[in-house]
This record gives structure tokens, C-alpha cells and sequence, in this order.
């Protein structure tokens, strides 16, 4: 029988992986509803509070970070929570910016961690694009994340992408994989004339089958008002597809 591992979604992009023993913890964002102010005049508004607190969540070992510039994954209480963990992995120019604990890996590059129990995890950065091509330009460089560990079933961890055909290369190094926590939402905004920034329900039930994943953990769906889908769709989509039993919610 195939290790369940245990996943936790706080709302947004936020996630708790507990994987080998350790806690990893995806793009936090704590913060309540508000607005902030992008490069260019654009507002991300915040509409739903974090159903946990840094206190109630506790000590992680870990923070995957996707990327830095953008706060429906990197908040205000979310830099704080920086601060505080022994380790952010993140891009390379992510971690340049934040300092601290931020190691950056670039694309496909792993770092090797130490478990409680004397074994290791494996942490790649995997390729992710954060809109339609050439949307680095404007939105940055973003990964996404692969655990792994001889004794542990492969977690992916998409990120902010909106691209399938980067799914499929990571599916060829790493398919199949047991979970992918598949960040959705199907957020637009103006400055990409409307185009995807991250995957719509639609792609994520696709992207699930080219990953051939036992198990989808959709995230990054609610709480900000430039997703234009939520859960709801993500359903819908995997009902369509005929998968919606590899769909765990809550």
C-alpha cells in the first residue's frame, strides 16, 4: 500500500507537506484581506483571511518558495515568517533578494536534506512559467518543487505555472508521480490581456494525467480576487475528465 503523505492547504498557495519526517511548507501567506501594490500600478486584492496563524502552525523545518515578487505567495506576515525558518528554498535571484535562510536552486538542481531519522529528502527545482511565454519578462522567474526520498512516494509541487508542456518535462524525469499539489485558480490580470498566469481546472485535470498521479491536491484557488476559478471548478474539471476520485480536498 502506497505511503499517504500527509498535505494541508491554509488557503492561496499556502501548504503543509509533511514528507520524511520533516515539515515543508509552500509560499506563505498569513496575511488578512487587503490590497497590494504591484510594479506598474497593479492591485492584487486579498479577500479572505488565513485560516491559521504562524503560532498555530508552528515550527517548520522548510519553506518551498515559488517565487518572492508577488503577495498571493509572499505576503507581509509571510516575509516574516522568513525570518524565523531554518531554510527557504527558492529561485536564484529570489534568494539574492530575500537573504537570510533563502538558498536559491535554479531549474533542476536538487539540494540533498538531513532527516530526523538520519535519511535524507531530495528537493528539486523544477521549470515553471508564470503566464503565457515570454511572461518571465514581467512576472519573473518561478519553480516549482519535487520531494523525493528512497522510502517516500514523489511529491510534486507545481508553483505558479501555467504551462503543460513544461508538466510533461517534469513527468519525464519524474513521472509517475504519487501526489501533485497542483496550484490552479485560473488567475488573470490585464497586463497579460487576460492570458492564464497558472494553470485553470481544466489543465490541472490534464496536467494530473500527464503526471500520472495517484493523488491532486488543488491549491492556490481562493482568497484573492484575480482568481477567476475556485475549488468548485477544479472539481467540476476532474468530474469531467472521469479523475475525480484522485482529488483530496480540505
Amino acid at each position: 500500500m502506497v505511503q499517504q503523505v500527509p498535505i494541508t492547504v491554509f488557503g492561496g498557495p499556502t501548504a503543509l507537506v509533511e514528507y520524511g519526517g520533516m515539515r515543508f511548507l509552500t509560499d506563505p501567506t498569513f496575511d488578512g484581506p487587503g490590497d497590494y501594490t504591484l510594479p506598474g500600478g497593479l492591485v492584487l486584492t486579498k479577500t479572505a483571511p488565513s485560516p491559521i496563524t504562524p503560532d498555530e502552525l508552528g515550527a517548520v523545518d522548510v519553506v518551498l518558495l515559488s517565487h518572492d515578487q508577488h503577495a498571493d505567495n509572499l505576503d507581509t506576515s509571510g516575509r516574516a515568517f522568513l525570518a524565523g525558518a531554518p531554510l527557504t528554498l527558492t529561485t536564484t535571484d529570489g534568494a539574492e533578494r530575500l537573504g537570510g535562510s533563502a538558498r536559491g536552486l535554479a531549474v533542476w538542481e536538487s539540494a540533498e536534506l538531513s532527516r530526523p531519522d538520519g535519511g535524507s529528502v531530495t528537493v528539486t527545482a523544477v521549470p515553471a512559467l508564470h503566464g503565457p511565454e515570454g511572461a518571465e519578462a514581467i512576472a519573473g522567474t518561478v519553480i516549482g518543487f519535487v520531494l523525493s526520498a528512497p522510502d517516500q512516494p514523489t511529491v510534486y509541487i507545481s508553483g505558479d505555472n501555467a504551462s503543460l508542456e513544461l508538466v510533461r518535462k517534469i513527468a519525464g524525469r519524474f513521472g509517475p508521480v504519487d501526489t501533485a499539489v497542483l496550484f490552479a485558480g485560473a488567475p488573470r490580470l490585464s497586463v497579460f490581456d487576460g492570458a492564464l498566469l497558472v494553470l485553470d481546472g481544466t489543465q490541472a485535470a490534464e496536467a494530473a494525467r500527464i503526471l500520472g498521479a495517484r493523488r491532486v491536491v488543488p491549491a492556490h484557488c481562493d482568497s484573492w480576487a484575480h482568481f477567476t476559478e475556485d475549488r468548485q471548478d477544479v472539481v467540476t474539471a476532474f468530474e469531467a475528465a472521469g479523475i475525480a476520485d484522485r482529488l483530496q480536498l480540505g
